[in-house]
Formats: C-alpha cells, sequence, structure tokens
C-alpha cells in the first residue's frame, strides 16, 4: 500500500512537470502573428523572350499592418536582374511595387529571384521569375 502511495505521488509530480514543460514552451514560441504584407503573387513565368530584349514584371502587396511599413534593400540574385521599387513609406491598408527587370542576355531558359527586406518582417520575401530567352 505505502509503495501504491508513493508511484501515485510521482506519477502527479511527473504529470505536473510535463505540463508545465509545455506552458514554458508555448510562451518562448509564440503563435506567429498574421501576415503584415500580403503579395498578389510572388512568382511571375514570362514565357518566350526575345534575346536582348529586356522584359519587366511588377509584384505588389498590401500593408496589413497597423503602421507604415518602408522596403528597406531589394535586390536580385545576379547581375542579370535589376530591383526597382516603392521608395516612400506605404501606409496601412495601401500598396507597394517591387519591379523585376530581367536583361534577356544569355539564350535559354532562366530562373531569378529577387529579395526583398522591408520593416515589417524579418525574413527577406523571395520572388522568383523564370522564362526562356529566344532568338
Amino acid at each position: 500500500m505505502k509503495n501504491l502511495l508513493i508511484v501515485f505521488i510521482l506519477s502527479v509530480c511527473c504529470a505536473f512537470s510535463v505540463q508545465a514543460q509545455s506552458a514554458l514552451s508555448l510562451a518562448a514560441n509564440p503563435v506567429p502573428e498574421a501576415n503584415l504584407l500580403t503579395w498578389s503573387a510572388i512568382s511571375h513565368n514570362f514565357g518566350d523572350i526575345k534575346h536582348q530584349q529586356p522584359k519587366t514584371v511588377s509584384f505588389t502587396f498590401t500593408n496589413n499592418s497597423a503602421e507604415p511599413v518602408v522596403i528597406t534593400e531589394a535586390k536580385g540574385s545576379c547581375g542579370c536582374t535589376v530591383a526597382s521599387y516603392t521608395q516612400q513609406p506605404i501606409a496601412p491598408g495601401a500598396e507597394g511595387t517591387i519591379k523585376a527587370t530581367y536583361n534577356a542576355a544569355k539564350l535559354g531558359a532562366f530562373s531569378k529571384t529577387v529579395a526583398v527586406k522591408t520593416t515589417a518582417n524579418e525574413e527577406w520575401q523571395q520572388l522568383k521569375i523564370t522564362g526562356v530567352v529566344v532568338e
């Protein structure tokens, strides 16, 4: 009987310990907040494009946060892809734009990215462009 009581007490202590650890891990890893930016698209396929005729696509996003958002940087994955972007702060509910221009200097298929950094997120947003440069 004494052994049964000791086993019961140890079981209860272990159960409380596990529950406390679960609560601590939830506090350390909060549920991620909703997306602060909503992108209309994050990839674009140009299809066939003519050699030496650069093509540009605009990627737009909406600021869903309560604060203005600033695009701090946008850079292409190589020298063949140039990015330009909205320079002024994007107000809550307003749209911002990233333009990606591919120079079409090399024949063949391509897949390039534009990395975008904003004040809304710590992570870089990757935008992708693909296509095939033909004669």
